[in-house]
């Protein structure tokens, strides 16, 4: 059945905190997603919770969060003949590192300086993205979101269960000394398996790499034998012609020289009737010229003498040019061998058009892949040594990224043990085991690190994957989260309904704790507990019902506040909006809530 949004207007908005250092999302517009049909929605700073009647559709919101952000299109969520959309405006300091990341991909910031993403998708499957007004692959936006969001749920815990994510965590914790000495790790194991790797390919592979290697050295040997020089070709096919004309050359030449400065050497055969050389001409003129008085023609004497002594150079030059032809046949043949050796070598070793330079380029790469196909004893054994070197080296540095999470691990698991005091599992116990496995060291070190939990006193430590129910596993979350608050650099954290199963004080201590995480990041909860939703600074609204008229579902989302936002939390806490004693609760834990959240 089609639906629509209910227009209505919004209230005015609410007073912000203080800006999220890392920046934060100002604007959610979601068109055609589920039963929303189109709504805008105006995150504040700081915490904002969305509140609603059971499938109202709360969810969402985290659902367009997810989609803008690269999460995988549920192509059921799109309404026949409809293409849905999501569009976000994110606030971002100058310094973010998304700002770089963007404009690799050509994305532009708009007129107010914030960044625009948008996600469209048809029901048939299909999605686009856009950047900052440029269309990008959805895996650009899906980068960009390991800098900007982090989604926290019953169903959005991947994060957690994954033992390499536990690991990522208490290396944070660990700072910023130890994380740098786990990328040196990272460096390290590069080099140990490129270097292992080349010398299994090479044991492996001696009979295939010593055959190739044969085809490369004979080549090598080859083109040796010939000693191509760069431009050598060129040069030759210039002499080999001058060599091949030399008489028609040195006829052109001589007649040249004697029309511009006569027979000078006799070696012309000339009989003293030659015609007047050009030289003599000019010198003649010039001599006629210099004898006037007038200033003109004194002048005009002038140049004649550098005329005459150009011409007088000219000749000088022709005269060497003639002195260097070689008519000699042998030496022709000999400048042709040289040329059809260098031919040689390029039919076979050169690609069309590359000429001698591509022998060469092809000589200077197989020299390179010789050095690698070496299966001598003596390479073997050098590289053997290169490899150990190297495998000792990165054992050192497992070891001290071991003691470093060894010496983490202990005050991690106490401090998100504090916490989870305070959230519904007073008696749970948070550690760490840390298997290592030395003869398998991997790029971030030897070691599989495993949060365990044990969830009440008796109960076995369990990997908190394994051993957490969707609401425990949701509040370990949290409590990591607010350990390290101010630490992630994420502007924006998403927690989707993790107050599930709790109630009472503990509720109160979820809301607390996540507008403690909302002073220096933008919170955005969805919510069924009115303990949460009153230390809200934004709170948001789902409303969806039945329009008989228009036989449509009506949905919309709108910020609350004053009498309207009590009115929720009394309809939160009793069902029912209008109850007095609901509503003087509701502004009792507004109360409370604006002075344990200061």
């Amino acid at each position: 059945m089609a639906t629509r949004t209910a227009r209505r207007e919004r209230p005015a908005p609410q007073p912000e905190p203080a800006q999220a250092p890392n920046g934060a999302l100002s604007e959610l517009h979601i068109h055609g997603l589920g039963s929303i049909d189109d709504v805008t929605l105006e995150f504040g700073r700081g915490l904002t919770v969305v509140t609603g009647e059971t499938g109202a559709g709360k969810t969402m919101v985290v659902t367009g969060l997810s989609l803008l952000f690269g999460g995988r299109a549920d192509q059921g969520r799109v309404r026949a003949g409809v293409r849905a959309g999501v569009e976000g405006r994110l606030v971002l300091p100058p310094d973010s590192p998304v700002w770089a990341r963007a404009a690799d991909a050509g994305a532009e910031p708009d007129e107010d300086g914030s960044l625009i993403l948008a996600r469209t998708f048809s029901a048939e499957g299909r999605s686009r993205a856009h950047l900052g007004g440029r269309s990008v692959p959805v895996g650009v936006v899906a980068e960009l979101a390991e800098e900007v969001l982090a989604v926290h749920g019953q169903t959005d815990q991947l994060r957690l269960t994954r033992p390499a994510e536990q690991r990522r965590a208490l290396d944070r914790y660990a700072g910023a000394e130890h994380l740098a000495l786990v990328q040196e790790h990272r460096a390290a194991h590069v080099i140990w398996r490129r270097l292992a790797d080349d010398l299994d390919r090479r044991r492996g592979q001696a009979r295939e790499l010593a055959q190739a290697a044969d085809v490369l050295r004979h080549g090598l040997e080859e083109i040796a034998a010939v000693a191509p020089e760069p431009g050598e070709d060129v040069d030759l096919d210039t002499l080999a012609k001058r060599l091949g004309d030399a008489d028609a050359l040195r006829s052109v030449a001589d007649t040249a020289r004697l029309a511009l400065v006569g027979d000078v050497t006799g070696d012309l055969g000339g009989d003293g009737d030659l015609p007047q050389d050009a030289t003599s001409a000019l010198a003649t003129a010039e001599r006629a010229l210099a004898g006037s008085d007038d200033p003109t023609l004194v002048l005009l004497a002038q140049d004649l003498a550098d005329a005459v002594a150009v011409v007088s150079d000219v000749g000088v030059q022709l005269a060497s040019y003639v002195a260097d032809l070689d008519a000699d046949p042998a030496r022709l043949a000999e400048v042709l061998d040289r040329r059809a050796a260098l031919t040689a070598l390029v039919r076979k070793y050169a690609d069309a058009g590359e000429g001698l330079a591509g022998v060469l380029a092809w000589s200077a790469d197989a020299a390179d892949r010789l050095s690698q196909l070496d299966v001598s004893d003596e390479a073997l054994a050098t590289l053997e040594a290169e490899r150990d070197a190297a495998r000792a080296e990165l054992a050192a540095l497992s070891a001290r990224v071991t003691a470093g999470r060894q010496a983490a691990a202990e005050g991690f698991a106490a401090e998100v043990g504090e916490e989870l005091a305070g959230l519904a599992m007073k008696n749970a116990q948070v550690s760490f085991r840390i298997d290592t496995d030395v003869d398998q060291p991997g790029p971030d070190g030897a070691d599989e690190v495993v949060l365990l939990l044990s969830p009440h006193p008796g109960a076995p430590a369990r990997p908190v994957h394994k051993g957490a129910s969707g609401g425990e596993l949701s509040r370990v979350m949290l409590a990591i989260e607010v350990v390290f608050a101010g630490a992630d650099p994420v502007p924006v954290m998403v927690f989707d309904e993790v107050d599930a199963g709790v109630g009472g004080q503990a509720a109160g201590e979820i809301g607390r704790r996540l507008a403690r995480l909302a002073r220096e990041h933008q919170v955005v909860v969805v919510t069924h507990l009115a303990q949460v939703a009153a230390f809200a600074d934004t709170h948001l609204v789902v409303d969806k019902s039945p329009d008989t008229a228009l036989g449509v579902t009506a949905t919309d989302i709108r910020a609350v506040r004053d009498e309207d936002r009590v009115r929720e939390l009394a309809r939160m806490l009793s069902g029912l909006a209008d109850s007095d004693t609901g509503q003087a609760h509701a502004r009792e834990l507004l109360a409370v809530a604006a002075e344990r959240g200061r």
